[in-house]
């Protein structure tokens, strides 16, 4: 095994604990060449896709590459901002806010975030961490509900880094929080306050990414972990079950996905007599093209053509106030008994500093 080129270790250099948030990721533009370069990376992942590699190399290179790029390129360009992508914008702001949320809580912990897919690439975030003197890293990926195709291939992609890896620092790794509940009560006052500014709508419907029907008896917790974030949400509303539905979004392929599918949902309670929906995507903390594309344009256009009135997104939780201290408190619960609370000093300092209050107790 070859290990990549790192710094000879310095006596004395700063001690530090950081914090990686770890986002899916996005094409670096709105091209065909950039969502070639993107797809490529996303679905050769065989945590993405479960089925022979040959046989999905062939398909993946024969097929799909040739054809989905123009037409996600597309897609792409009708959210693409001035600042760029939406998912990296929201990101990289989560990060620059956590970063001051932990500060002003007397945690000097080093932030940085990266992305599965794409740039920033895990390995070059967590070889800056090391690089800032980060000896102590946490991960924590921006899924709230644990899938293998999410959560443990970011998993996978720092145990692969650390493979390559001389000196790998002392890794935790944040699982889910799904039902943690500063999340909850941030997606309650998200709604709310959609609420209080657009009125309430029949019927609130919470769209979650879908991922094939067999992972579920494969074992994967996936969907009873989105029902569950569904449940709380519900109770936090005040919201009897018959006034909210949980559905799944972004199906691919042939297979059987996990049911009920969000636009035929949409499509069904318009021709029930439902004029207007609001609907949220709670597994997304982000806007990306899953909530912007997906549902704030087709959804709506569905629902629209099948007799409803007006589609109402809600935006994800992106900036917001009650989600930047949630994800605050879910990084403290998981540092604890690290040394967070006092400023990067050298190792030499700290052992000067407990040789003197060893000689003052003689």
């Amino acid at each position: 095994m070859s290990y990549q080129a790192e710094a000879h270790f310095k006596h004395g250099s700063a001690s530090r604990v950081g914090v990686l948030l770890v986002n899916l990721g996005t094409p670096d533009a709105p091209t065909a060449a950039a969502l070639r370069r993107y797809l490529a990376e996303f679905l050769s992942d065989p945590r993405v896709v479960e089925i022979p590699k040959v046989l999905w190399w062939m398909i993946l290179h024969g097929v799909i590459l040739r054809v989905r790029p123009a037409k996600s390129a597309l897609k792409y360009a009708a959210i693409w901002t001035p600042e760029g992508s939406p998912l990296a914008v929201w990101t990289a702001k989560q990060a620059r806010l956590l970063l001051g949320y932990l500060g002003q809580a007397g945690h000097p912990v080093l932030v940085r975030h990266a992305m599965r897919y794409g740039q920033p690439g895990i390995a070059a975030e967590m070889d800056a961490l090391r690089a800032e003197g980060a000896t102590r890293v946490l991960v924590l990926p921006l899924y709230p509900q644990y899938s293998a195709a999410t959560s443990a291939s970011v998993f996978d992609a720092v145990a692969a880094w650390g493979q390559r890896s001389r000196w790998v620092p002392e890794l935790r790794f944040v699982q889910q929080y799904h039902d943690d509940p500063g999340y909850i009560a941030a997606l309650a006052e998200q709604v709310r306050a959609h609420w209080q500014r657009e009125g309430r709508g029949q019927m609130l419907v919470m769209s979650f990414h879908g991922v094939p029907e067999r992972t579920l008896h494969l074992g994967d917790p996936y969907h009873c972990s989105c029902h569950k974030t569904a449940r709380l949400l519900a109770a936090h509303l005040g919201l009897p079950q018959e006034q909210y539905r949980v559905t799944f979004q972004s199906r691919f392929g042939k297979a059987q996905w996990l049911q009920p599918y969000t636009e035929p949902t949409l499509q069904q309670l318009a021709r029930e007599g439902i004029e207007r929906v609001d609907i949220l995507c709670p597994g997304f903390v982000a806007d990306c093209l899953e909530t912007l594309e997906e549902i704030d344009q087709e959804a709506r256009e569905a629902f629209i053509a099948a007799g409803g009135k007006t589609l109402h997104y809600i935006p994800c939780l992106n900036d917001r106030h009650e989600w930047i201290v949630a994800l605050r408190d879910i990084a403290l619960r998981h540092l604890q008994g690290w040394d967070t609370q006092r400023p990067a000093e050298t190792e030499l300092t700290a052992q000067r500093e407990r040789a003197l209050r060893l000689g003052a107790t003689d």
